[in-house]
């Protein structure tokens, strides 16, 4: 994205694309008219790993010694593997040649495992963890699933809010798949009360 970003004033960046690849390219959107960026930090991006189910340990990306390890800073990568997404989802919207090769430099630093634990009931949890030592590995499992999104996701449900001033994209999984906003109690209403003064305007 070209254009300018402001700070993002102090507010929680938006949870409406029911996909965490989507969800991420909307950690840049528009607040009352300016584009803004919700990631400013590591932290930032950190507490959005967390709250989309991805927490990152207290250590991750350090050595031993409490160096941070990796070629970059989280928020650096981050930003970067945006970037990366974004131009697939965009150019795999319009039905362009994708190349993947940005994308497949992140895939290559995921290093994960499988872990099996025993509940109190006597069953058995299987879970996939991934090695945290590097930025890189920090976003692995955000990069898979883009990987996962722009391979087997339906673009005909991808879209971006039909608000001609929104950036946000959605996954659209409602029964009749006929959402056409980020969320019906932002673009949506502004939409429905447009459509009413106009109406309004014209009976007049």
């Amino acid at each position: 994205m070209k254009q300018q970003l402001q700070t993002v004033p102090h507010q929680d960046p938006p949870f409406v694309a029911d996909h965490p690849a989507l969800d991420f390219l909307n950690s840049v959107a528009r607040i009352d008219g300016e584009l803004v960026d919700f990631f400013q930090s590591d932290g930032d991006v950190l507490a959005w790993l967390a709250r989309t189910g991805w927490p990152v340990e207290r250590d991750a990306g350090t050595t031993r010694d409490g160096h941070r390890q990796g070629r970059f800073g989280l928020l650096h990568a981050a930003l970067t593997l945006r970037d990366v997404i974004r131009t697939l989802v965009e150019r795999r919207k319009v039905g362009k040649r994708t190349e993947p090769d940005a994308l497949n430099a992140f895939l290559a630093e995921s290093r994960s495992f499988l872990r099996i634990t025993s509940r109190k009931d006597g069953s058995i949890d299987l879970q996939r963890k991934w090695k945290q030592r590097s930025a890189e590995e920090i976003l692995a499992p955000l990069a898979e699933s883009a990987a996962g999104l722009l391979a087997d996701g339906d673009f005909n449900l991808i879209r971006g809010c039909e608000d001609a001033d929104c950036v946000l994209w959605f996954y659209d999984r409602t029964k009749s798949h006929h959402r056409r906003w980020c969320s019906m109690a932002t673009c949506g209403n502004r939409h429905k009360v447009a459509a009413f003064r106009a109406r309004q305007q014209s009976s007049e």
